[in-house]
């Protein structure tokens, strides 16, 4: 076969074979068998072996996988991926539409509601029609892009055919795991005798940042896309985006109402508690968008999310357990935090084994006891905490629980300071976790970006005498980290750059690594000006 001939064949197999996937995924219909897809894909395939110069960008066997990503590259988002501010009471919900309707003077408006579904936010980029880049959240100014992991999601087109598609374009949505498909993962690790995973959230999140494209293939990932972005999609509602988004071929959830007011939103919200259990992914609440995108400019952002949305959050799940005992961490700004040892339990998709307790007031209000059975609920839906404790279940034989007076980890006395709820302990200089500690939040991402580094490579690092601040980071030598275990000619060099590049970050995130309390990312950003 000639190349004209091959390229002819490949684009027509690309063509026919794109259409069927759509049609399957995006329309729920079929036109050929299992069988006949199959061996479409199997020629295409082979002529790709054969001339692999003429694999097109949105060719369909990128959908099963097979390339192998030792690092995903690190991208900034051109428009920063923000968190929304929770909502959990329909009294919060309305005070959020008073602060909509003063921002707006009056103006006459109406909501979008979506359901928040529990997987992991992705943005999508199109130059031409073509899908170049899907990036993580990150830490919303900055995600990995781990796009082969995303062409293997068969619902996302690779290519937009329509007509009207501006020439650059981003759409954001949220990868998860089907129900159906995280319970037969499950049951396949079962019987293979592997430890089944822990909920389909964290799975998803673990599968997009896995190495083996072919592997993520094989969990069927889904998407569904709810946020369009870009200069030229001349839309003047979210609304008009969603149905767009839709006209060119993305999964959008149907799910979606627009309100014309807040007891509507209300309405919405309830019905979806009920029936939610019902859908086949999971979900955990609803977000609320104002609908009209030019009073969505007008209501703005705060440094952290934007005034024109909001998510409600459905009522955690509550359980019942026993307290085995109180263990005491120690973080870096020296607080120390109480943490129930509980008989383990699964709540909302986790094993939960232990508790956050806060503080000595949060026990003492508690009135706590160990051996007590408590009801433990996850905070929004992620970080497990003691919320009460079941009387009806408790032995006279129980004592109260008695607040340690020294560190659990140096031993030196604590203190509490006048209106503080924390016990600290003082020995900044000679406490392990707080200098670990102090370590590892100058590291991250958000602060020096030292990627080379982590936990157990900073707890290396002080074991042996070699970081005991941050700044002794920048006096380490080669000789010094070829000590480290695990460590050898390439991964030294790479330590030592990437600690050399951490140099020339923005000073805001020097204020930020170097931790001072009381003092968040807006506070920082006015500092460095």
């Amino acid at each position: 076969m000639t190349s004209p001939e091959a390229k002819k064949q490949i684009q027509e197999l690309t063509d026919k074979i794109n259409y069927h996937n759509n049609l399957y995924y995006q329309k729920n219909k079929t036109e050929i068998s299992d069988y006949e897809f199959d061996q479409l894909l199997v020629n295409l395939t082979q002529l790709e072996k054969e001339f692999p110069e003429l694999k097109l960008p949105d060719s369909p066997t990128q959908r099963v996988g097979g390339t192998i990503t030792k690092e995903f590259p690190s991208v900034v988002h051109e428009y920063p991926m923000l968190s929304l501010g929770n909502t959990y009471s329909p009294q919060e919900l309305e005070d959020f539409d008073g602060r909509v309707a003063k921002g707006l003077d009056g103006e006459p408006y109406e909501y979008f509601c979506e359901l928040k579904f529990d997987g992991v936010s992705i943005s999508l980029k199109y130059e031409n029609g073509i899908l170049v880049k899907g990036v993580t959240r990150g830490d919303g100014v900055r995600g990995d892009d781990v796009i082969a992991n995303v062409k293997t999601i068969r619902s996302l087109p690779l290519k937009i055919k329509s007509k009207n598609v501006p020439a650059k374009f981003e759409v954001r949505g949220e990868v998860f795991l089907p129900k159906h498909v995280f319970k037969q993962l499950n049951k396949d690790r079962e019987d293979i005798g592997e430890e089944t995973y822990a909920n389909a959230r964290n799975t998803a999140s673990g599968t997009l940042k896995m190495q083996d494209s072919s592997e993520v293939a094989r969990r069927k990932l889904d998407c569904f896309l709810y946020y369009l972005l870009g200069e030229e999609n001349n839309v003047e509602t979210h609304e008009e985006s969603i149905k767009k988004i839709e006209s060119w071929g993305f999964q959008v959830s149907q799910t979606y109402k627009k309100c014309k007011n807040i007891a509507e939103v209300l309405k919405y919200i309830e019905h979806w508690e009920k029936k939610r259990n019902d859908l086949p992914l999971e979900t955990d609440g609803v977000v609320i968008k104002v609908n009209n995108l030019r009073q969505q400019e007008q209501l703005g952002f705060t440094a952290k999310s934007p005034r024109w949305a909001i998510a409600f959050k459905y009522k955690a799940e509550s359980v019942s357990t026993r307290l085995n005992g109180i263990t005491y961490q120690v973080g870096r700004t020296g607080a120390v935090t109480p943490v129930a040892e509980l008989e383990p339990i699964f709540l909302a998709g986790t094993t939960v084994k232990r508790a956050s307790l806060h503080n000595a007031n949060e026990i003492a209000r508690l009135d706590l006891r160990i051996g007590d059975f408590v009801f433990v609920e996850k905070g929004g839906e992620i970080i497990p905490k003691v919320t009460a404790v079941d009387l009806t279940k408790r032995s006279g034989k129980l004592q109260p629980v008695k607040y340690i007076s020294k560190c659990p980890e140096c031993g030196t006395a604590l203190v509490r300071q006048e209106g503080e709820a924390n016990h600290y302990c003082p020995n900044e200089d000679g406490c392990p976790p707080q200098i670990k500690g102090r370590i590892e939040h100058f590291i991250q991402r958000k602060a020096m970006d030292i990627d080379s580094l982590g936990e157990r490579t900073i707890a290396q690092l002080y074991d042996l005498g070699l970081a005991k601040t941050p700044a002794d980071l920048y006096y380490l030598k080669k000789e010094d980290v070829m000590k480290l275990e695990g460590f050898k000619e390439l991964s030294t060099k790479n330590l030592l750059q990437g600690i050399e590049v951490s140099k020339s970050v923005p000073f805001e995130s020097v204020l930020f690594a170097i931790g001072i309390r009381f003092v968040g990312k807006t506070k920082e950003k006015k500092l460095a000006r």
